[in-house]
């Protein structure tokens, strides 16, 4: 038996992995559960299990541990053998080959195309040709192939309730929104930041506040949120966010930045067409390909001249600050949110075009 799991989100292969090492020690039915009632496993543990890097670990070492049995080991005893990085394993002979008694799952954290198109005719490529990727091996060999996808934005907010309702964390339903704005579908973090969340307020709910304070980033989703109600050109909403992260303590020009990193982060979600596209442009500005994905739905919203224009009132109210020609900075950045909703007479441009003041 051969299995390959893919796929880019670590933490949901690592609990498919664990859900589907036991169901084979225990002879049970290997399809896949909900992964959001997984726990996270331990094979390590687990009698009949040995793992394996692709990286490192030469062929014949894979071969070998799904043939040796232990000295004391039962001859009946199911055997598991694990190979990480499978993306690395360039000697494909060994999924062929594998001993038939054993069950050999290759593991890769990156998603593993197959050389055998769609649309591609049986003729186009001889049936008796050698498989030239694992994905093509594995089928070859009769095995399973399963990619793990990431969570799309909408499966966030229901993830992280089944998460935090299996370690026993309450959320408050405002904590659930903020830390999904906040994480996006970064399933390894969730887990991280719903642990430190329920151990910070411990049996009380965890609140929008606690995750205001102990989550990273929660300030670039307030960001966001501020740059959506932007994009709707809906003022009122604008301008009340704003005025929550002037209360909370942040800066202007920490506003700011964040703002021309949203329209940015805005201005590639417009051009992708897939999901792989995501993975090359969160590369191209370091970001994540959450982030990118997150923004999609807004990004058709806008044009690339209306993000120009953004840069611009950003870059305006930015020298209207430096010059000393506002009133004060968040007076500048008020008009410059209110510009960027479509208020009239709200344009910083128009200060650039006279003597800054004589302090």
């Amino acid at each position: 038996m051969v299995f390959l799991l893919h796929g880019e989100d670590s933490f949901r292969t690592r609990l498919r992995l664990g859900e589907l090492v036991a169901a084979l020690l225990g002879s049970g039915p290997t399809s896949g559960g909900d992964l959001a009632q997984a726990s996270e496993p331990r094979l390590g543990e687990l009698l009949g299990v040995s793992r394996h890097d692709a990286r490192t670990d030469p062929a014949a070492a894979i071969t070998l541990a799904g043939q040796a049995q232990g000295l004391f080991d039962p001859v009946d005893e199911r055997r598991v053998v694990v190979v990480d990085h499978a993306e690395a394993l360039r000697d494909l002979e060994v999924i062929a080959s594998f001993p038939p008694e054993a069950a050999l799952v290759l593991v890769s954290v990156e998603r593993i195309a197959s050389s055998r198109s769609r649309r591609t005719s049986a003729r186009a490529k001889p049936a008796s040709a050698s498989p030239t990727t694992l994905v093509d091996a594995v089928e070859a060999a009769g095995g399973s192939v399963e990619r793990v996808e990431r969570l799309a934005p909408m499966d966030v907010p229901p993830w992280i309730v089944a998460r935090a309702r299996l370690h026993g964390v309450r959320l408050a339903p405002e904590a659930i929104g903020l830390l999904a704005s906040t994480v996006g579908p970064d399933t390894e973090r969730i887990e991280q930041e719903i642990k430190k969340l329920g151990a910070y307020a411990g049996a009380a709910p965890v609140s929008a506040d606690d995750v205001q304070v102990l989550v990273s980033g929660a300030i670039e989703a307030d960001v966001f949120e501020l740059t959506q109600a932007v994009v709707r050109k809906d003022a009122a909403a604008a301008v009340g966010m704003l005025e929550r992260l002037l209360a909370d303590g942040n800066a202007v020009q920490q506003i700011m930045a964040l703002l021309v990193w949203q329209f940015r982060v805005l201005l590639f979600a417009s051009a992708m067409r897939s999901n792989a596209d995501a993975d090359r442009m969160a590369k191209a500005i370091r970001t994540t390909p959450g982030a990118i994905a997150r923004a999609t739905a807004f990004a058709r919203r806008v044009t690339r001249a209306d993000i120009t224009r953004a840069y611009e009132a950003i870059y305006a109210t930015d020298q209207v600050i430096k010059t000393g020609r506002a009133e004060s900075d968040v007076a500048a950045l008020m008009l410059c949110v209110l510009d960027l909703c479509g208020v009239r007479n709200a344009d910083l441009r128009d200060m650039l075009l006279v003597e800054p003041p004589r302090r």
